[in-house]
């Protein structure tokens, strides 16, 4: 028994030496996704159907198809889309070339469509009393999308959106699939080289619920300062 856990601790520092990829992922992925989400909110809630509809097409796909199907399809597909040698020889190829461009355009995705099915309640929760209100004042529509309605949606969603990234975080670990040596892939080398195949499961899990725990407690006083009207009216 002894051995077993000595086996478990002795892989704990080649796996943190693997976090800080999972963190500039979930960090990178968790940003364009927030962007891009909020873009896709408000399109959603547009009166425009060439905005609309394609937005409500993209989420209902995305929120319906498990994420390594979608990281598949752009690691393996783009290689279908862009064939050729001119590929090879462009500025891009650098990037087109390394498996962590790829997750990060699908865990971006995938979380944006999450995202943007949030935001896009909180922002009709809105009561509408506060819309005109601000329209009362003189504000312009851009205004209000700016003072108003983006900061209330993003307040009141906030410990969603928080739970979104603790998710993103343990969603990494399938890009090692395609290659790339973040926490769950180092694992999956350690497995290899070393033939043992609990011990290293077992420290890459120390790990991600560590990471997970220091990410929670980080948030917990930013959503009770922003949320603590709430308690005010409880």
């Amino acid at each position: 028994m002894m051995d077993f856990f000595n086996n478990v601790f002795s892989w704990l520092p080649e796996l943190l030496a693997a976090t800080p990829l999972t963190l500039i992922l979930t960090l990178v992925a968790g940003i364009f996704g927030l962007v891009f989400g909020t873009l896709l909110a408000l399109a959603r809630l547009s009166n425009i159907l060439i905005l609309s509809v394609p937005a409500n097409m993209f989420m209902f796909v995305m929120r319906g198809t498990p994420l390594l199907v979608q990281l598949y399809l752009i690691y393996y597909g783009l290689g279908q889309i862009l064939p050729g040698t001119w590929v090879r020889h462009s500025v891009l190829w650098p990037y087109l070339r390394d498996g962590f461009t790829y997750a990060v355009i699908a865990l971006s995705m995938n979380q944006a469509a999450y995202n943007g099915e949030v935001l896009r309640g909180a922002l009709r929760s809105i009561p509408k009393g506060q819309i005109e209100a601000s329209m009362a004042m003189g504000m312009t529509n851009l205004q209000i999308l700016q003072r108003v309605r983006l900061p209330l949606a993003f307040r009141d969603c906030l410990p969603v959106l928080t739970s979104d990234i603790i998710i993103l975080l343990k969603s990494t670990a399938l890009v090692s699939t395609i290659t790339v040596l973040e926490l769950m892939g180092t694992a999956r080398m350690i497995q290899r080289e070393s033939l043992q195949i609990y011990e290293p499961l077992i420290a890459c899990g120390l790990v991600y619920f560590a990471v997970v725990m220091v990410l929670t407690n980080i948030m917990r006083p930013v959503e009770s300062r922003l949320t603590r009207f709430r308690k005010g009216n409880a």
